[in-house]
């Protein structure tokens, strides 16, 4: 494609650390031309026994810092949209109660970002679809399909969907929400592979917290499926470097930590 995007790819990064791997996304946009990359794979293998993304501090730390300072969500949040993690925790492990909990919050989050969160979560789309059965809740078809029929279940029957055709196809000019399409979980010989797909997805503003986000999905679907979380991978339509310049001083220093992170682990 030849335009001012210029899109620059198809690219594919793995890596075992999430800070890593979404750094050297931008590392590439940031040494060449264009601010796009179509499409983009992203695969991420890093997870403890408990389902837990390897991360580098110092690099979620400076761009957390960026955020705020451009008046942005930070990580914890936009992870959040897709997967209250801290809901989970007080849930203690009770899935039941998390899908209720998160339910009756819901409303309160949608007043909290009345723009953002207009048309919903992604959360809550999983667990509040309509039409999809067990009152629109696609998880629990999926994990009481898995786990009742002791994981002997037709692969294509384990996703979940967030874009609503009925809901989604707008008359709206920009509509935002949500570029995530849908998800897939995979058991393998080595453990649970998600896969989620994304049209188009924003490098600075969301991508950091979607790939928490999507992790921490995993490993709660791993837990309740009695597997262990292998691997996440996200491919995206279109992966666009928005909300701040290639030219900035921050962007650059962090950069220069994702490229000096990875030098040390070479």
């Amino acid at each position: 494609m030849t335009s001012k995007g210029e899109f620059v790819g198809p690219l594919y990064i793995e890596d075992k650390n999430l800070s890593f791997a979404w750094g050297q996304v931008v590392a590439h946009i940031f040494d060449h031309k264009g601010r796009e990359v179509s499409p983009l794979i992203v695969s991420i293998t890093g997870f403890d026994e408990n389902g837990t993304v390897q991360e580098d501090e110092g690099i979620r730390q400076a761009l957390d810092d960026l955020l705020a300072q451009k008046g942005q969500q930070s990580v914890e949040k936009v992870a959040f949209t897709i997967f209250p993690e801290r809901y989970w925790v007080m849930a203690q492990g009770d899935r039941t109660k998390l899908f209720s909990s998160y339910m009756r919050a819901f409303p309160r989050f949608q007043k909290m970002e009345p723009r953002k969160n207009a048309h919903g979560l992604y959360f809550e789309r999983l667990i509040n679809f309509p039409g999809a059965p067990n009152e629109g809740n696609q998880l629990e078809t999926i994990l009481s399909k898995y786990n009742g029929r002791g994981g002997k279940i037709q692969r294509m029957q384990l996703q979940a969907s967030t874009f609503d055709p009925a809901r989604d196809h707008s008359e709206s000019a920009i509509h935002g929400f949500p570029c995530l399409q849908h998800v897939t979980f995979a058991p393998s010989s080595e453990g649970l592979v998600v896969n989620a797909f994304y049209a188009t997805q924003q490098l600075f503003v969301r991508a950091y917290g979607n790939f928490l986000g999507l992790s921490r999905l995993g490993a709660f679907m791993a837990h309740e499926m009695g597997v262990e979380m292998a691997r996440l991978n996200v491919m995206i339509g279109i992966e666009k470097l928005e909300g701040v310049a290639k030219t900035c001083d921050e962007v650059g220093r962090i950069v220069e930590m994702i490229n000096q992170r990875k030098v040390e682990g070479s």
